[in-house]
């Protein structure tokens, strides 16, 4: 549309630097949604050849190239200029994917000056930057670099105390080890400077070096924090030494770092010269702090003490708010994105798994034909494969190199009966078995992390709509449950669920699956949330992270949240003389009272949800999903929509096999029946189930014929569309059904959520009865035992 009048009410820009598109969502002074605008990498920018916005080769290499970032930039901001009305924006703020830009000494100290007749690109070329293709956080060649790092600082738990994380691959310590010692000398040489993605876009719109947050700062593994004191953290000068290889690159490499700001609750600068004379924006638009995809998207969902925010994607996430700063390898913990230097410090804590759509992809390849079929199979499977309790089946889906405690496991481990096996008796077990085992993770994970104090006192915990008694006698002492836990050999009690979250916030394609959402809400005893954004964007493309065209994301709003928040205090620190800022002056208390002022002027109406959001069209390249994977043809969690052969095998299995069959059919976790002789269509790979199967350190390379069924050009589809010009007849596809809004208060309501699951003691007690097991099996894999 063309840009309205030259006024009207202020308006807020966030932008999200995601790894298949640029995205930007635009929020009014009531959070209410007004735009929505992307630059999607592959299709947009042919001329890079990524596949979901990155370059994949065989191993564990993911990179992007830089140049691709300023190009969309440029693209963004002329499609945000000739849209809307950019004069009104009064705030951008924002974020980026975890990914680190290399700049060479040339333009150094200064940022390059930026004429504003010409666009980025063309003055900022590829040989700006001394690398290129940068490494993104799906890469994991730097995970043997990162354990070096870790056992050189003494150990997981050394090196969580000094720097409050332990090893991963994408570390930033990890990656300048790694290209130190493996890479050639002159990439090292050349550089002046290094910035996170969310640093260089943020450069990029305010035409200076614009210094990393500490939130960020802590995610590097070079940062050390100093508890309960304000401004008093530093880099970590012994660490940089050892990455530097010499006192001397220590130090330069501090240089290239720059400095932390430590102040998250201000703004950053104004608009350059540059943006504001080429695009039309406002010289006193002011910038705010940008952060990581992951923390934005949590500040969009304003979670509270006890609750829990669920992410499904290329990496799964947990974080929750946290009270204390105890930093062990159990977790990483960062200092909250969005706080004044005057309010108490709060932190958040943060689960992570590397194994997550990549081996959800596999398992839909190898078992299914489609993501339909998958939900469904999960859906009837009993919890843990079988109805009784000595003969459940566990998964262990390591094909990446993850963190603690799993750092040095990789492949593929199937148990039944407790004994490791090659492929189970029943194939049908694989889908659930495999996101039991992701989901009951978390939930051991999360009750370790409980026990450390790190989160608070759960005196407080409201339980909220779970309105279910626990299922333990009320008289039940502590020492009755510590006795319970010990002979169970736990350090936490299994069958207590007070310690766990008060509601689980989840996002993700993987939350749109009624069985994913309705498995988590049972591990976890809690009811789940998803953003009415999702839920909406899920019927129009169910199968993807990256939202449906004209949907915003929820890092994008963050950025959109954290620019309104700061523009408020800006405002009202120049009306009152004070610092103090608007409402209740915290970030998750101003964004809930911004969405109930709205609530109630609305006369109680969800928010917008999409600005002309399409009922049906091209879905975009959609893989911010991790699925461009090292195993060949894409094919995982929302990549793209495929026309299957055909979509009703589980009617077929259901009339050959008895799937619907009463419960007595699972009773022996499916031991009579091989399904892998039967159903001939079934995706696998080439060779012996069990040579795929087996695990160990060499791990799984998987053909790329597995997933190359049809062509996948050929069978993309759009919602309510017919997809490509093909003279021959395609079967009709049976597309996933997904979750759908439960009746939801109005505490929920008005801040966006949507209730797709409700908590239930009954499964939750089934899950409580194998964790148990779970963790004697995942303690044998890290001592490397079977």
């Amino acid at each position: 549309m063309a840009p309205g009048q030259k006024s009207g009410p202020a308006l807020f820009l966030g932008l999200e630097l995601a790894t298949d598109q640029l995205r930007a969502s635009i929020v009014d002074e009531s959070l209410e949604l007004v735009g929505v605008e992307c630059v999607d990498f592959d299709s947009e920018l042919p001329e890079y050849q990524t596949q979901g916005g990155i370059f994949t080769t065989p191993g564990d290499a993911y990179t992007t190239p830089v140049d691709m970032w300023v190009k969309a930039l440029d693209f963004l901001l002329e499609k945000l200029a000739r849209n809307h009305d950019v004069t009104r924006i009064k705030a951008i703020g924002g974020c980026a994917q975890y990914a680190v830009v290399w700049w060479k000494s040339t333009p150094i100290p200064s940022f390059p000056a930026l004429d504003p007749r010409l666009p980025l690109h063309s003055q900022l070329p590829p040989n700006t930057f001394s690398l290129a293709n940068t490494p993104v956080a799906q890469d994991t060649s730097a995970h043997t670099h990162a354990l070096a790092l870790e056992a050189l600082l003494g150990g997981p738990d050394l090196m969580a105390a000094r720097v409050g994380t332990c090893a991963s691959a994408s570390l930033l310590s990890a990656q300048l080890l790694r290209v130190r010692e493996s890479w050639t000398s002159d990439v090292w040489s050349r550089t002046g400077k290094i910035q996170l993605a969310s640093t260089f876009i943020a450069s990029m719109i305010v035409g200076e070096w614009v210094n990393i947050g500490e939130a960020e700062a802590c995610a590097t593994g070079m940062w050390s924090h100093v508890a309960g004191q304000a401004n008093q953290g530093h880099w970590d000068d012994g660490v940089l030494e050892i990455i530097g290889g010499s006192r001397e690159e220590g130090r330069r490499i501090r240089g290239w770092l720059g400095e932390v700001d430590l102040t998250s609750g201000r703004k950053t600068a104004n608009l350059s010269r540059y943006i504001c004379e080429r695009y039309g924006f406002e010289p006193d638009t002011i910038v705010t702090p940008f952060t990581s995809d992951y923390l934005s998207a949590y500040l969009s969902i304003c979670p509270s003490l006890g609750d829990a925010v669920l992410s499904f994607g290329p990496m799964d996430t947990l974080m929750t708010p946290a009270q204390h700063y105890i930093p062990t390898r159990l977790y990483s913990l960062f200092p909250h994105p969005a706080q004044d230097t005057n309010e108490k410090r709060r932190y958040i804590a943060m689960l992570t798994s590397r194994n997550a759509d990549v081996p959800r992809a596999l398992v839909r390849d190898m078992y299914t034909k489609s993501w339909s079929a998958f939900d469904r199979l999960v859906a009837i499977v009993p919890p843990g494969g079988s109805i009784g309790l000595d003969d459940k089946l566990f998964s262990f889906w390591l094909l990446q190199p993850d963190s603690y405690p799993l750092s040095h496991v990789k492949g593929i481990y199937r148990f039944e009966t407790g004994i490791k096996v090659n492929e189970f008796r029943d194939l049908r077990a694989n889908p659930r078995c495999l996101l039991e085992s992701q989901v009951l993770s978390f939930r051991v994970r999360w009750s370790r992390m409980v026990s450390t104090g790190v989160l608070g006192s759960n005196v407080t915990r409201n339980r909220g709509n779970v309105q279910a008694p626990s299922p333990s006698p009320s008289a039940l002492a502590s020492s009755g449950q510590s006795a319970r836990a010990a002979s169970l050999g736990l350090p936490f009690d299994p069958y207590d669920f007070s310690p766990l979250p008060t509601r689980v916030l989840v996002t993700g394609a993987a939350a749109n699956f009624p069985s994913v959402a309705n498995l988590v809400g049972d591990v976890f005893n809690a009811s789940v949330f998803m953003p009415n954004t999702q839920v909406d964007s899920a019927q129009v493309v169910p199968h993807r992270n990256a939202p449906a065209p004209g949907f915003p994301s929820r890092a994008s709003l963050g950025g959109a949240y954290m620019a309104r928040w700061i523009w408020g205090k800006e405002r009202s620190s120049v009306v009152s003389g004070s610092s103090a800022g608007r409402g209740l002056g915290g970030f998750e208390e101003e964004i809930r009272r911004l969405h109930g002022k709205r609530w109630v002027a609305s006369g109680c109406t969800l928010l917008r949800t999409n600005v002309n959001a399409p009922l049906g069209g091209n879905p975009g390249s959609g893989a911010n999903s991790g699925t461009s994977t090292p195993y060949g043809a894409r094919s995982g969690l929302g990549s793209t929509v495929f026309v299957e052969e055909e979509e009703d095998e589980l009617e077929e299995m259901e009339r050959n096999r008895g799937l619907l069959a009463p419960a007595s059919v699972f009773a022996g976790g499916f031991a009579d029946r091989d399904l892998g002789r039967d159903i001939g269509r079934m995706r696998a790979l080439p060779g012996s189930a069990d040579a795929l199967s087996s695990g160990g350190p060499s791990g799984v390379q998987p053909s790329t014929t597995t997933f190359a069924a049809s062509d996948p050009n050929a069978g993309r589809v759009s919602p309510g569309g017919t997809g490509g010009s093909a003279a021959t007849s395609v079967p009709q596809a049976t597309s996933l059904t997904p979750v759908t809004a439960l009746p939801t208060l109005d505490g929920e309501a008005q801040i966006g959520l949507a209730k797709v699951a409700e908590a239930d003691v009954d499964a939750f007690m089934t899950y409580a009865a194998i964790v148990p097991e779970y963790c004697r099996l995942e303690g044998m894999l890290c001592k490397s035992l079977v």
